[in-house]
């Protein structure tokens, strides 16, 4: 597989840099006669944009989405569908100190090592704007997957402070998406004493799949978790992947284990059960907090911005294999 593309039927091809005129993504091997229209992406391209509150970046964007192919009449035509979206709010000259200077804890210097020639505007195609496409990939891939499939993603924990309570409803009334509305206002409040001091903090996304398809994932190499983990681990801020009960099977017992369903994460031997997924990532505090780092716009924390793209690399992986579960039934 290409290094910019993922999936096997369903192929999603990003492309584009930060600082470049746009971004985008080409899906191809989305099944023809899907109503899609350029409004159904506003509002996962407005969940993921820059600008959005206090403690995220401060570049502002439009994010508005264009479709170039793929659709005639409101509907896919199961050709490939490419769709942008214009860079308008970069200020390139921001970063030209790191024409000659590498950014720790970045991409700069394994980028430069590895292709002799790279883009230092903001990280060029390292960087989180990237993600883009994965929202503009996942937006389609929703409209793939069974209509009662929902899949939602929250700030399980930014720092120290982690939710102990999941209340869907509250997730998009708090800056951070924590679905524990009295924990959020501790994250908040945490990030933002952090912006102050010019510092930044991580946190661990927690993404829920309800109505997963039963049966989805291939033996051995193609398991359902191997390709989320390859997903999910893709995508720049991510650090760390687990699912179910993750690392805490660590000290657990197996009697333990094998009375609660849900701490298998909806997978059994790689393939989806039946049962909810649940999906965690690890997120790294943002690296550019350095005084030549902060000469462009950053955020304190790339939680609230992350989930909506680790929404949409599920919505992905299950719409590429829910089309290899349908070929292979039929």
């Amino acid at each position: 597989m290409p290094a910019n593309s993922l999936g096997e039927l369903f192929t999603v091809t990003s492309f584009g840099e930060s600082h470049g005129p746009a971004l985008g993504v080409v899906v191809d091997g989305c099944p023809a006669g899907i109503e899609l229209d350029v409004a159904d992406f506003v509002p996962e391209l407005a969940r993921r944009r820059p600008g959005q509150s206090a403690v995220t970046t401060a570049r502002v964007e439009s994010d508005a989405p264009e479709i170039l192919s793929g659709l005639f009449e409101g509907r896919t035509t199961g050709m490939p569908i490419a769709v942008i979206v214009r860079n308008e709010g970069q200020r390139s000259g921001d970063y030209e100190a790191l024409r000659s200077q590498f950014r720790p804890g970045h991409a700069d210097a394994t980028w430069a090592g590895k292709f002799g020639h790279r883009d230092h505007r903001g990280g060029g195609r390292s960087s989180g704007r990237e993600t883009v496409a994965r929202v503009l990939a996942g937006v389609i891939a929703r409209r793939v997957l069974p209509s009662d499939v929902r899949i939602t993603g929250h700030a399980l924990q930014i720092g120290p402070h982690r939710a102990v309570r999941f209340e869907p409803s509250t997730i998009e009334e708090n800056a951070v998406r924590c679905a524990d509305p009295a924990v959020a206002q501790h994250m908040v409040e945490h990030v933002l004493a952090l912006k102050e001091q010019g510092d930044s903090t991580g946190g661990v996304v927690e993404v829920r799949v309800q109505n997963t398809p039963p049966h989805l994932g291939e033996p051995v190499f193609g398991k359902l978790k191997s390709r989320l983990a390859a997903a999910y681990l893709s995508v720049g801020a991510i650090t760390g992947f687990s699912f179910g009960a993750g690392f805490d099977v660590a000290d657990m017992a197996g009697s333990t284990y094998v009375a609660d369903p849900g701490l298998a994460g909806g997978m059994l031997g790689g393939v989806s059960s039946g049962e909810d997924l649940r999906l965690l990532a690890a997120v790294k505090p943002t690296t550019s907090i350095a005084d030549v780092a902060r000469r462009g716009r950053h955020d304190p924390c790339i939680v609230p911005r992350v989930i909506p793209v680790l929404e949409a690399m599920t919505a992905i992986v299950l719409a590429d294999l829910w089309l290899l579960h349908r070929a292979r039934s039929n």
